[in-house]
């Protein structure tokens, strides 16, 4: 696995160099949820296309930006679903973007997510990965080098409030929900890209980012194997959880195509708790 992680880290390196100095303009393709792509998105896609062929542990690539399973190396054992640049639009007014990564042993589902790591381009580069052992760990880039910061770990009570989607589409339970948090002193931090929000909850020590379903997306807008399922992955090492708007773990859900999407939370235990009783899902 430590293959993969450094696979990673090198290409962290190469998209922040490519966000930094490729055309942030928009290319004339669309990815695979009919998007327009960026031309960073396709950049960021081929570098980590590219950085995989050759480790012999990955046996396809499946990315956001890609409508089927790219076949890498026959007798691989990993499966990497990836989001090349999260956020990529943030990219033109100088926001943070982020990459994500869930590599999976078997079938892209939950059940076989083995690990996951993100990466913030922000001010600095920063990493987060997570295996089955121990908890998530928090690397900071120096140069060419990643230097590890230490584990991250969530309280059972934050501070955040990351709400997505559009509130005008919000389910009148959910509006409630979220104006309670703000009641308790919870503090808005939302910035749009979920790479950078996650990260920001996750280091400050607990909260809720929440993209519900909503009357225009009632089936959430955030996809499963790409974005969902890797930051549950985290969030639960990091002693947390992760669900739907059912109350299940995110992490047991079974895709039925590549591309799905789920409403998501993410959170410290309070909050989830807390959710739960507001969308009358089982504990």
């Amino acid at each position: 696995m430590q293959t993969i992680f450094n696979t990673i880290k090198t290409i962290a390196l190469k998209i922040d160099h490519a966000i930094k100095t490729e055309d942030l303009g928009y290319s004339s393709t669309e990815n695979a949820s009919g998007e327009e792509q960026l031309k960073l998105d396709v950049k960021s896609d081929y570098i980590v296309e590219q950085a995989f062929m050759d480790v012999s542990l990955v046996k396809a690539l499946v990315s956001e930006e890609k409508e089927e399973v790219l076949p890498i190396n026959e007798h691989g054992v990993y499966t990497v679903c990836y989001d090349p640049l999260d956020g990529s639009s943030l990219a033109d007014v100088n926001l943070s973007v982020g990459s994500i990564f869930g590599i999976y042993e078997g079938e892209p589902k939950g059940e076989n997510l083995v690990a996951s790591a993100y990466v913030v381009y922000g001010p600095r580069i920063e990493l987060v990965t997570a295996s089955k052992k121990g908890k998530p760990l928090h690397y900071r880039a120096q140069g060419e080098e990643f230097n590890l910061i230490g584990e991250v770990s969530l309280g059972q009570k934050g501070k955040l409030n990351a709400p997505g989607g559009t509130q005008q589409n919000w389910s009148a339970a959910h509006k409630k929900f979220i104006d309670s948090l703000f009641a308790e002193g919870y503090r808005l931090r939302y910035s749009g890209g979920m790479v950078p929000d996650l990260h920001q909850i996750l280091l400050k020590g607990g909260g809720l980012f929440s993209y519900p379903g909503t009357s225009d997306k009632p089936e959430g807008k955030l996809r499963q194997l790409f974005e969902v399922m890797p930051f549950a992955f985290i969030y639960e090492q990091a002693g947390g959880q992760a669900i739907d708007n059912n109350g299940t773990r995110l992490l047991e859900l079974v895709p039925k195509h590549l591309h799905d999407t789920s409403p998501c939370f993410f959170g410290s235990n309070y909050e989830i708790e807390a959710l739960k009783k507001t969308y009358g899902a089982k504990a």
